[in-house]
């Protein structure tokens, strides 16, 4: 069954902070409800070279997910701050670790081998999503990772599991049912994680810190459709 984002009335109070965070996430599901690609892999109608170059570029930005993690988590330990916050940053790069795996063994199942991946160009929003989380974790505000963490496990929640529904009901791409371990990985898993994350957020009260998270989850949003290729770019390589 295909789950909704949650309307502005479902957020448990006007003045908690992570209603902020909710809508950016919100948005974000919307704005790719309306992109043509990210449409095509949400109703399964993607083609072996749309859901391939997904992966692909997915893989490039998850693969620096742990290593980025622990190191803000690191970070905000030797800072002295939000004790909290840098265990479950530590905790979530744990969980994390291997993901990266589940992309390179899905797109072996789809013909690609590693070294076609490593080659693969990176779209421009994938590199600046790389850069970013980099500059916060290792620069910035350590915390403004969970804002990117909540935004992608909240996709996940509400369009991982249909992606995968919806492309093994039409099975067009050849080996599909070997090519969902990713998507399948995070359809079920995030809800908890969403749940987990907003409940620790929800008790922290710095202000310059909710600022962080908010901007960190604005990024990510403004950043994610542009993962997909451009649909008339697509055209002209098809």
């Amino acid at each position: 069954m295909q789950m909704q984002p949650q309307t502005q009335q479902q957020t448990q109070h006007p003045q908690d902070w992570t209603s902020a965070l909710e809508h950016e996430a919100r948005t974000l599901v919307e704005a790719l409800d309306r992109h043509p690609e990210a449409r095509r892999l949400f109703d399964g109608s993607t083609d072996t070279a749309g859901y391939a170059a997904w992966l692909a570029q997915t893989y490039h930005y998850v693969r620096w997910t742990t290593p980025l993690l622990a190191r803000a988590g690191a970070r905000l330990k030797r800072l002295g701050r939000h004790p909290v916050l840098a265990e479950l940053l530590l905790q979530k790069s744990s969980e994390e670790q291997g993901h990266e795996r589940w992309l390179l063994a899905d797109l072996k199942n789809l013909g690609w081998t590693r070294e076609q991946v490593e080659r693969f160009e990176l779209r421009p929003a994938v590199a600046a999503y790389v850069a970013w989380n980099r500059f916060t974790a290792e620069a910035g505000s350590p915390t403004a990772f969970l804002g990117t963490a909540y935004v992608l496990e909240y996709l996940s929640v509400y369009r991982a599991g249909q992606a995968v529904e919806r492309l093994l009901q039409r099975d067009a791409i050849p080996n599909i049912r070997k090519a969902v371990t990713f998507l399948r990985g995070h359809a079920g898993a995030d809800e908890a994680h969403v749940e987990e994350l907003a409940a620790v957020l929800r008790l922290l009260t710095d202000p310059e810190e909710q600022a962080a998270i908010l901007l960190s989850a604005r990024t990510t949003r403004a950043l994610y459709a542009g993962m997909f290729p451009e649909q008339e770019r697509r055209a002209r390589a098809s």
